[in-house]
């Protein structure tokens, strides 16, 4: 258990704090605002039409749109025949249980991945993920986006105009973090996510990166199919 605490102060000492760190958090707000502005002004790159693979068998990539204009793919990093796949890619997808929200924007989010389709829906099942997913194991749309086999992760998004689609935003490493809820949760707790690699004050809980993670195993074990 950890030792170092905050210090203590009376409600107007801190309120005073909190007020001077609330002011660069609206900054930093506003910053995000500017950033999304400036996204919405990107140009766009037409896209091949590629085939993937789906649970109903082979779909082109503008029909996984379905009757949405706008669509999200997380590309799932995927080893061909290990029971484990990317623990850092099954949590973040884990996180992912409700999506209807999307309908009132016109987009839909489906994961990607290197791995042969049966292979894919077995482990989507162990490992208790809801979302839809495609095997890009016979295309090079994965590799042509970042995601090769062998290696890449990360989120693509598309636009579709009649049948032609089109690449318009991308990110990776720690910018698909923020597409995420959970590391947003642990950042407000007092130690935050505890990792050496932070600026915390002396005395805070520290592990090496990534420690905390769950592993695939155990995100299966909380919410998949165990009964294997």
């Amino acid at each position: 258990m950890p030792t170092a605490l905050p210090p203590v102060a009376d409600a107007a000492t801190w309120q005073a704090e909190l007020d001077a760190l609330r002011a660069r958090e609206k900054a930093a707000t506003h910053e995000l605002d500017a950033i999304a502005a400036q996204r919405r002004r990107l140009p766009m790159v037409q896209m091949p039409d590629y085939t993937l693979v789906g649970a109903d068998g082979p779909v082109r990539l503008v029909d996984i749109f379905g009757d949405k204009r706008q669509l999200i793919t997380y590309h799932h990093m995927w080893s061909p025949g290990q029971e484990w796949q990317c623990a850092g890619c099954t949590g973040l997808t884990s996180q992912y249980t409700r999506l209807g929200f999307l309908d009132a924007y016109d987009a839909r989010f489906v994961i990607v991945t290197q791995g042969a389709i049966d292979e894919v829906l077995a482990y989507r099942e162990k490992v208790g993920n809801r979302m839809e997913w495609y095997s890009t194991a016979d295309s090079p749309f994965g590799a042509d986006v970042g995601a090769p086999p062998g290696g890449g992760f990360g989120f693509n998004v598309f636009l579709r105009d009649g049948d032609q689609v089109y690449r318009t935003w991308t990110t990776g490493g720690r910018g698909a973090e923020q597409l995420s809820f959970s590391f947003a949760l642990i950042d407000v707790l007092p130690y935050g996510r505890q990792e050496d690699w932070q600026d915390s004050p002396d005395g805070w809980p520290r592990s090496p990166a990534y420690s905390g993670w769950l592993g695939s195993e155990q995100i299966a074990r909380l919410y998949g199919d165990t009964r294997d």
